[in-house]
């Protein structure tokens, strides 16, 4: 190509071509219509009409490089161009569209645009080397505003996922905290998040989320959240799962075994903080979990009802045993666990021998010493809670 031919388009051809700007406009969308049918829709009518506007805008921008002096790179769109595109690719992320339809229709457009301006260009005289500049020019210019599409569309999924993330954080701190109702339902609508039917509280250290979360609801809320009372040095994350109750339960308390979690029970979505206050109770109380499967707070209510007022439970511990003041630690050990066998066994004396892996006949005998301290309050229902609640945890 001669040095006559790289420069820019002569302004006669670019006016033949400008002509063909509002015909063309209009023959792309038509093709955009047909090869790509997600914008049937979007291309017909008004917001037709402003497309098309949009396309004639875009190829004037064009034609305004393509006829500018020698120093001007016809291939680089001018700013009202890229500034249009990169637009359009954030309204296209807004709308939850990929970039596919996008980038079809600009390759739609570069196709169409480029058959018919090279006609009226050939018709106005363009030579075959400024020709196939020209082709040269179309195409970069095209490539540039589907970057620049590219560059908004991910930018605004970036954007908006960062906002979303931090409205969902603000809804399950909020639900933590047993925030009102009508503030739960108007950060639920912030956050874009359908409230379930139930939210199970589940604790569990951070290096543990990625892979819980994996098989977890996709709804799942998350919150770095201190556990009040506990002194832990692990970083520990709350999950909000939701409806994980009744037959979904055994499949979440399996998604969590190796995962050291604690999971509180199911409650309405609002009192999500009644599930998150029993694991943390738990946590507070040290229960721990068998092997290595989550401690399911479910199983082991006796044990938080028991240990809700360690105060009161030392205090009636120490009424019960009274009667056995007297005894050696080893004696007194002995009729111990021979009293709290026999009120787990409601006194089948086969069963508590089993139990304490001795003979019936010890057992006898020392049920005989254990009523001789204790008298007709072996036999006193309310006298029998008592001891049942004293001695229903274990002390090391």
């Amino acid at each position: 190509m001669t040095s006559s031919e790289q420069i820019a388009i002569p302004a006669a051809v670019a006016h033949a071509m400008r002509a063909e700007l509002p015909a063309v406009a209009q023959a792309t969308v038509a093709e955009i219509i047909v090869e790509v049918p997600s914008y049937a829709d979007a291309f017909t009518g008004d917001m037709g009409r402003v497309i098309g506007g949009a396309v004639e805008l875009a190829l004037g921008g064009f034609l305004e490089l393509a006829t500018a002096s020698t120093g001007a790179d016809a291939g680089t769109p001018i700013r009202p161009a890229l500034d249009g595109a990169y637009e359009l690719g954030r309204g296209e992320a807004r709308s939850g569209r990929s970039m596919d339809a996008l980038l079809a229709a600009y390759r739609v457009g570069a196709r169409v645009s480029w058959r018919h301006l090279s006609a009226s260009a050939v018709s106005a005289g363009l030579t075959v080397g400024q020709l196939a500049r020209f082709a040269e020019l179309v195409f970069a210019y095209i490539d540039q505003l589907s970057a620049a599409s590219v560059a908004g569309h991910s930018d605004e999924l970036e954007t908006t996922g960062r906002v979303r993330t931090r409205y969902l954080e603000r809804l399950a701190g909020l639900l933590l905290s047993g925030g009102p109702l009508p503030e739960l339902t108007a950060a639920a609508d912030r956050a874009d998040w359908a409230p379930p039917r139930t939210l199970t509280a589940v604790i569990l250290p951070e290096t543990a989320v990625r892979g819980a979360l994996a098989s977890l609801d996709g709804r799942t809320l998350r919150s770095n959240q201190d556990v009040p009372g506990l002194d832990s040095t692990t970083e520990l994350v709350v999950l909000l799962v939701p409806d994980a109750e009744g037959r979904s339960r055994p499949a979440l308390l399996r998604s969590l075994d190796g995962r050291d979690a604690v999971v509180g029970p199911p409650r309405p979505w609002a009192e999500a903080d009644a599930s998150y206050g029993r694991a943390a109770r738990a946590m507070q109380l040290g229960l721990a979990a068998e092997g290595s499967e989550p401690l399911d707070t479910d199983r082991r209510l006796a044990d938080l009802v028991l240990r809700a007022d360690d105060g009161a439970l030392a205090d009636l511990r120490a009424q019960v045993l009274a009667p056995l003041g007297d005894l050696t630690p080893g004696a007194r050990q002995k009729l111990v666990e021979t009293l709290r066998a026999w009120l787990l066994h409601h006194g089948r004396r086969e069963q508590i021998a089993a139990a304490l892996f001795v003979h019936p006949q010890t057992v006898r005998y020392r049920m005989g010493q254990l009523r001789e301290r204790y008298g007709k309050r072996l036999d006193d229902p309310q006298a029998v809670l008592e001891m049942t609640i004293a001695l229903g945890v274990q002390v090391e």
